[in-house]
């Protein structure tokens, strides 16, 4: 039985509640509460609408890590579906100053596929240049790639966002969180926000630190990086003093300006109903991309093990090709994890689009879902084809 500060609350529809005890479940086992918020969508129409443990409510805004990277890459595959950018031209066509040490041929499909090899910059950056995307992508157009850009690909945790950002800024004059705010959250009057007002500070709760067992915390330090690595540079850890991910989404500087890599601030229901009008009719407003579209930014498109986590076959444009993962999703599944275990995403195949949001870092960490997500979203969308069965008959 959950504990009482752990009870589930809120609302799922007739089929989905297995959804509802799977959920109750990850709460009941945690050896700590993950103060966290489930919303699906199916076709569409919300279906189910929970949270649980202390400290957090349905309209709960917490800090969102690389979540943040959906909108983002939303943002540019609506423009490269409008023709306004092109995959396989060179990023240093639309941003000359990228061209510096030998990044001139890099393509934005390489870019997006996380292959520049510029995943930081010698020394790090400050909190400040990793709060505002322009500070960050300036320094990174003269910055040498850590490896050879396109022969390989590993994961830019805090700067993609800035890279792909600067290249939408040099074609349109404009922001992507300017871009996101017109075109997608603004008409679905979605709680996900680039940049949150200081109005809606009222309702924002901390992300909470992970609170490791004696065990867990020897074999974090026994894992821990060199501050040489790829991967203390991609995580901002060569910087001095190292960057604190609970630290900086805690920041009110990050939170106003919303870092598109990492800056995002929302509830489960917004980052749920991006994903639900990226591919269903809500409102009566046509899906936000067209198949073809997702095909082209779900699939993996170059094969290899990422130098940053050891990962296998990870991204498709900008998104996380989630198919291999979580074998009960569609080859068109693309979506997002956070850092505390979050993940989002959109399955076409099966007309769920899914966000589970957490405030407190769990153990393992560091590279994004969170173990319960396989059990969560199995049950989603399991219900979902229950439902669209009943439906047809």
């Amino acid at each position: 039985m959950a504990r009482e500060d752990d009870q589930v609350r809120g609302i799922v529809a007739e089929g989905f509640e297995g959804v509802r005890e799977a959920f109750t479940s990850v709460l009941d086992e945690a050896r700590v509460a993950p103060e966290a918020q489930l919303v699906v969508h199916v076709d569409g129409r919300r279906v189910v609408d929970l949270w649980g443990g202390p400290g957090t409510e349905a309209d709960t805004l917490t800090g969102l890590f690389s979540i943040t990277k959906g909108a983002t890459h939303l943002v540019v595959a609506l423009l490269v579906q409008d023709g306004v950018l092109d995959l396989d031209r060179q990023v240093a066509s639309y941003w000359p100053e990228f061209a510096a040490e030998g990044k001139d041929r890099l393509t934005l499909r390489e870019l997006l596929a996380h292959r520049s090899g510029v995943v930081g910059v010698d020394g790090g950056f400050t909190t400040e240049e990793l709060a505002d995307d322009r500070l960050t992508a300036a320094r990174l157009a003269g910055q040498r790639p850590f490896w050879e850009p396109g022969a390989a690909y590993g994961y830019h945790g805090f700067v993609i966002g800035a890279l792909t950002g600067e290249v939408v800024r040099r074609v349109t004059g404009r922001s992507i969180q300017e871009i996101y705010e017109e075109r997608i959250r603004a008409p679905y009057d979605l709680d996900f926000h680039l940049g949150l007002p200081e109005a809606l500070e009222v309702r924002r709760a901390d992300v909470l630190p992970m609170l490791p067992t004696a065990e867990e915390a020897a074999l974090l330090a026994a894992n821990a990086t060199a501050p040489d690595s790829f991967q203390a540079v991609a995580f901002n850890q060569n910087a001095t003093p190292p960057t604190d991910l609970v630290a900086f989404a805690n920041s009110r500087a990050v939170r106003a300006l919303g870092p598109t890599s990492v800056g995002g601030v929302g509830t489960a229901r917004g980052v749920a109903g991006m994903y639900a009008a990226a591919i269903s009719e809500v409102d009566g407003r046509a899906p936000l991309l067209k198949p073809e579209t997702v095909t082209e930014f779900a699939r993996v498109h170059y094969r290899g093990t990422d130098l940053i986590t050891g990962n296998e076959d990870v991204f498709g444009l900008g998104f996380e090709e989630l198919s291999a993962r979580y074998s009960f999703l569609g080859p068109d599944a693309f979506g997002h994890s956070g850092a505390t275990g979050s993940l989002a995403f959109a399955d076409p195949a099966s007309g769920v689009a899914y966000a589970y949001t957490r405030r407190r870092f769990g153990f393992p960490t560091g590279f994004g879902a969170g173990l319960e997500n396989h059990r969560l979203a199995e049950a989603a969308v399991a219900a979902a084809a229950g439902r669209r069965v009943l439906s047809s008959e």
